[in-house]
C-alpha cells in the first residue's frame, strides 16, 4: 500500500516546487486526501485552538452527550446501530455571513480565536485551489470564480468530539461519506486517530499528525474537473479509550447560487463529453441532505436525467 500523501507547502517556495506540485496532482487524482504541514498557521495558534476547544465540550457539550447516549440506550447496543453516529457536534458559519456571535456557550476568547482561525484557513483553502488550477491547467482563480456564485462562497467549520465509545464494532463515530462540496480542511487531534478513507477497496488510516491539515476534495471538484479528482469515501471509527478525538472540518464551499459543470478545459475536445450534470449547488446540497451516507453516483445521475427531461422539453415546445 502507498504512503498517505503528506505535503511540505514550505518548498513550494524553492526548487522542488515541481515535485511537490505533481505530489499534490497525484493526491488529487489517486488519494482524494492529502495532508499539509508548514501550511502558515502557527502552531502555538492551533495549540490555542485545540485547548479551547477541548475545555468547551467538558463545559458545554460533554454531559449533554452523555444525556444523549443514556436516553437511547447506546451503551447497552447488541446489534450495529445505523442512524446514527457517535459524535458531539455544533456548526460555525462564516461566509456569506458569520454566525460566531450567535452560537450560545461559547466564552469571548472561544469566539474570537474561532473567528482569526477560519480567516487562516479561508486564506488556505484559496492558496490550494490555486495549486490546483495550476495542477489542471486552468487559469489561476478559475476555481474560486465558479464558487464565488452571486455572493461568494458558503464557508463553515463542523467542531465535533468523539468521545470513548463502549461499542466501536457496532456504532461508527461518522458513517461513510463523501463530502458534497468544495474543498474541505480538517484540523484532527494529533493523539486520537479514527479517520479512515477507502482507498483501492481498502480502509486506510488518515495518520494523526502535530500542526498538520487533512485536505480532501468534495463531490463539486470531481464535477468541475470532470472525473479528473474524486471525492473519497471515508468515514470516522469510534475508539473504547482515551479522552475522545477533536475534529474541526471547515468547508469551503460553492455560493448557494454558483451553478456548477465541467470546466470546458477538461471536456474531452473529441468527444466532447460531459462525464458530470450541470446544476446549482443549492439544488445539489438538498439532494444530498437526504442521500448523504448512499453512494454519490444516483445523486449525479439524477442531476443528468433532470437536465435530459428539461432538454427534451425545450426541444419538443
Amino acid at each position: 500500500m502507498a504512503t498517505f500523501p503528506v505535503i511540505n507547502m514550505e518548498k513550494l517556495n524553492g526548487e522542488e516546487r515541481g515535485a511537490v506540485m505533481e505530489k499534490i496532482n497525484d493526491a488529487c487524482e489517486n488519494w482524494g486526501f492529502f495532508e499539509v504541514v508548514n501550511h502558515g498557521i502557527a502552531p502555538e495558534f492551533m495549540d490555542t485552538v485545540e485547548r479551547l476547544t477541548k475545555e468547551h465540550y467538558k463545559k458545554c457539550m460533554e454531559q449533554r452527550f452523555k444525556g444523549m447516549v443514556a436516553s437511547k440506550g447506546l451503551d447497552a447496543v447488541e446489534s450495529e446501530i445505523d442512524d446514527l453516529d457517535w459524535e458531539s457536534t455544533f456548526f460555525l458559519r462564516h461566509l456569506p455571513q458569520s454566525n460566531i456571535s450567535e452560537v450560545p456557550d461559547l466564552d469571548d476568547q472561544y469566539r474570537e480565536v474561532m473567528k482569526e482561525f477560519a480567516a487562516e484557513l479561508e486564506k488556505l483553502a484559496e492558496h490550494l485551489l490555486d495549486l490546483l488550477c495550476e495542477n489542471l491547467g486552468l487559469e489561476k482563480g478559475y476555481l474560486k470564480k465558479v464558487f464565488y456564485g452571486s455572493k461568494g462562497p458558503n464557508f463553515g467549520t463542523k467542531v465535533s468530539n468523539y468521545p470513548p465509545c463502549p461499542k466501536p464494532d457496532l456504532i461508527k463515530g461518522l458513517r461513510a461519506h463523501t463530502d458534497a462540496g468544495g474543498i474541505i480542511l480538517l484540523f484532527q487531534d494529533d493523539k486520537v486517530s479514527g479517520l479512515q478513507l477507502l482507498k483501492d477497496g481498502e480502509w486506510v488510516d488518515v495518520p494523526p499528525m502535530r500542526h498538520s491539515i487533512v485536505i480532501n476534495l468534495g463531490d463539486q471538484l470531481e464535477v468541475i474537473t470532470n472525473g479528473r479528482y474524486k471525492s473519497v469515501l471515508h468515514r470516522v471509527i469510534a475508539q473504547t479509550d482515551g479522552s475522545g478525538r477533536m475534529s474541526l472540518a471547515s468547508f469551503y464551499n460553492p455560493g448557494s447560487d454558483a451553478v456548477i459543470y465541467p470546466a470546458p478545459a477538461l471536456v474531452d475536445k473529441v468527444e466532447k463529453k460531459d462525464l458530470y450534470p450541470k446544476f446549482v449547488f443549492d439544488d445539489y446540497m438538498k439532494l444530498y441532505a437526504g442521500l448523504k451516507f448512499q453512494a454519490k453516483e444516483p445523486r449525479f445521475e439524477a442531476f443528468k436525467n433532470a437536465n435530459a427531461a428539461h432538454l427534451e422539453q425545450v426541444a419538443s415546445a
